[in-house]
């Protein structure tokens, strides 16, 4: 019997929080300490996943399979293809900067009742750590019913770091600050659980489904698509519409898909930076791979069927988060609706039915998280810093803290897609992937670029230019700790923005798989009838 890595990556970290929760009270430091090493001994079994995964091999490798609940045709069924690996490297890649940069997030809790019974430190990395393995065995099940419990049970480790360890840096004083703090968790929650509810009848439906033609009820991905495939499992096209609707609306509301956005602004806003960072560079990136994985897995024809009324939401995500964040006044808020903005591009690509637009969707995934991560925890050091998060209580930055205002401003331009910087290349496949198929939609969705490059510039102008504000003089640096946040993730912006070429052998062999499942091929360019009498 081989070596269940799959298992092991997402056991090492639950083992993990399980160890930070249980160190004593007095002891928080090696409460950090251990959840440290443990999310960068995740990352070493993620890198060891991916140096396994043969991009020319078989589409899900390094797979197991047992009998979990077998009268129910429930099986831990796990297996990666070149989009699920990459989204786990991304999270085992990620989650040591998040806890690096919320080293100190717990502190002030811990001084302010020292006498509490709890042990805020450690519930804050445990939970962090539990987030990291649910997350990724989301993207290793290939069990539907798998699936769904990790998709849903990593609700609740976020509920509680919204609000219990949300921002303090409010000027409203921290009896409204714990009300806005409670109002975004119990919002993230609630519509993350319809969400939920209505995706576990559609999980109940498809097993009906499989039971009456298969003869045996299953929720193996393999073996629906597989049947799908054979020609053995034809679902009735109402029914088929039903169950995707149900698996859509779910994983619309995690993406998060206008307009099903709303929670996303208060939860990011609410949160510390590092929390924010787990909320939109890894967790939602689970709703957008399951948009791949299990929608156009599951149900080509629906998915074809609703392809232009998702592609016109993208667009609207596009702009709408563009516009919205233009108009903030709050640093975390702006990014958080350019997330949304962001979000639609991803979406635009999956639905677009081209590798190219699905090979920039899966880049976008990844490119996204990095720069999106290094823009909100650089963010967040300047705001811990100012003990604000309004746009207006800062000025002139860049000429005390020319560090802070430097990682600030690259972070910036990544987010803007500028190119040599990595979200250049995703954008411009899914913009180039849309237009062959959609003109229409590829160019209404070029004018989300324009204005990303307005709310970032605008950002940067108001914050870190101009004269320098007097509660900004005696503003430090960066220091070691942050620079060691800050400073590997802008090297792989730059980096994957000159070279992505190695995430796009991973990605590109997936991509063709997936479009295999809808019977989608390329579209062939258009050849006028007098170049071809020509002879061009």
């Amino acid at each position: 019997m081989s070596f269940p890595l799959l298992t092991a990556t997402a056991v090492l970290p639950a083992l993990g929080a399980v160890a930070t929760a249980a160190v004593p009270a007095a002891r928080r430091n090696v409460a950090k300490w251990l959840a440290l090493l443990v999310s960068i001994g995740t990352f070493g079994l993620a890198a060891v996943v991916l140096a396994r995964f043969d991009p020319g091999g078989s589409r899900y490798q390094l797979t197991e399979s047992h009998s979990w609940i077998a009268d129910f045709g429930v099986r831990y069924e796990l297996g990666v293809d070149g989009i699920g690996v990459a989204l786990i490297a991304l999270t085992a890649l990620l989650v040591p900067f998040v806890i690096l940069a919320g080293w100190r997030d717990a502190d002030a809790l811990e001084e302010s009742e020292p006498n509490r019974r709890w042990r805020p430190t450690q519930g804050f990395f445990a939970l962090i750590l539990m987030i990291e393995a649910m997350v990724i065995l989301s993207f290793e099940a290939t069990d539907v019913f798998l699936f769904y419990i990790f998709f849903e049970a990593m609700l609740i480790p976020l509920y509680f770091l919204i609000g219990g360890f949300g921002d303090r840096a409010h000027a409203q004083g921290e009896e409204q600050a714990a009300k806005q703090r409670s109002r975004a968790a119990v919002k993230f929650l609630l519509y993350n659980l319809a969400g939920g509810l209505v995706m576990l009848a559609a999980v109940v439906g498809l097993y009906v489904v499989t039971a009456d033609q298969l003869g045996t009820g299953t929720f193996s991905l393999q073996q629906i698509t597989q049947a799908h495939a054979a020609g053995d499992l034809n679902i009735a096209t109402s029914t088929e519409r039903l169950l995707f609707l149900g698996f859509f609306f779910a994983f619309a509301v995690k993406a998060p898909l206008w307009p099903l956005h709303t929670w996303l602004p208060g939860a990011m806003g609410e949160s510390t930076a590092p929390v924010a960072v787990l909320i939109t560079a890894v967790v939602d990136k689970v709703g957008t791979f399951a948009m791949l994985r299990f929608c156009l897995g599951l149900f080509p024809g629906a998915s074809a069927w609703a392809t232009p009324a998702i592609l016109v939401l993208a667009v609207i995500s596009i702009i709408y988060g563009a516009l919205l964040a233009i108009a903030q006044r709050d640093i975390k808020r702006l990014i958080a609706y350019a997330s949304i903005s962001h979000f639609g591009f991803i979406i635009l690509g999956i639905f677009a039915m081209t590798s190219q637009g699905q090979s920039g969707a899966t880049l976008y995934m990844v490119n996204h998280g990095i720069s999106t991560a290094a823009l909100l925890l650089v963010a967040g050091f300047l705001i811990s810093r100012r003990g604000s998060r309004l746009i207006a209580d800062f000025g002139g930055v860049q000429k005390v803290a020319p560090l802070l205002a430097g990682t600030f401003l690259v972070g910036g331009l990544a987010t803007l897609s500028l190119p040599g910087l990595a979200p250049f290349v995703s954008e411009f496949l899914v913009l180039v992937g849309t237009f062959s198929r959609y003109p229409v939609i590829g160019v209404l969705a070029t004018i989300g670029i324009v204005l990303a490059a307005l709310y970032v510039l605008v950002l940067y102008q108001r914050t870190m230019t101009g004269p320098v504000k007097d509660a900004i003089r005696t503003m430090p640096d960066l220091r070691m700790r942050e620079l060691l946040v800050a400073g590997p993730l802008i090297a792989l912006l730059i980096g994957l923005g000159v070279y992505p070429k190695p995430l796009t052998e991973i990605v590109d062999p997936a991509v063709k798989h997936t479009l295999s499942d809808v019977h989608k091929t390329d579209p062939k360019p258009e050849v006028a009838a007098q170049d071809v009498e020509a002879g061009k």
